[in-house]
């Protein structure tokens, strides 16, 4: 069992609110919540439990680990081989962390189509039509 706090209701809220915003109030995303195990430190030779919340849009899977009170990392994914971050190791507040990692994974998506149009329509390597 892990000693960092399931989310609140608060940092759920937040997150709810953040995807409403987004996708609305009809987006089918349904939270998940999970244990995970993460390396808190670079250093470490042994994982932590955290909680996390996972989600899935549009072919893209998001999560939000919590590594402590009130810090947070996250990721977006579509394969295994295809994981991206926000650049920023940890936030302070579940907010920015929500926030920022949709931006980036607009970003992404949108650099990603921008790359299929100038290739002439060929996907890059590793990816496949949706």
């Amino acid at each position: 069992m892990s000693s960092i706090a399931e989310f609140t209701k608060s940092e759920i809220w937040t997150i709810e609110s953040t995807l409403t915003e987004r996708w609305g109030k009809d987006n089918g995303i349904e939270l998940q919540f999970a244990d995970t195990e993460i390396r808190l430190y670079m250093g470490d030779r042994e994982t932590t439990d955290c909680p996390a919340v996972i989600w899935q849009h549009d072919g893209c899977n998001f999560i939000i680990f919590k590594s402590a009170v009130q810090s947070y990392r996250c990721q977006f994914f579509y394969k295994g081989y295809q994981q991206y971050g926000t650049g920023v190791h940890e936030y302070d507040d579940s907010g920015d962390c929500i926030i920022s990692l949709l931006q980036v994974q607009s970003d992404q998506k949108r650099t990603d189509q921008i790359e299929e149009d100038e290739s002439g329509g060929s996907l890059p390597r590793g990816t496949e039509a949706k």
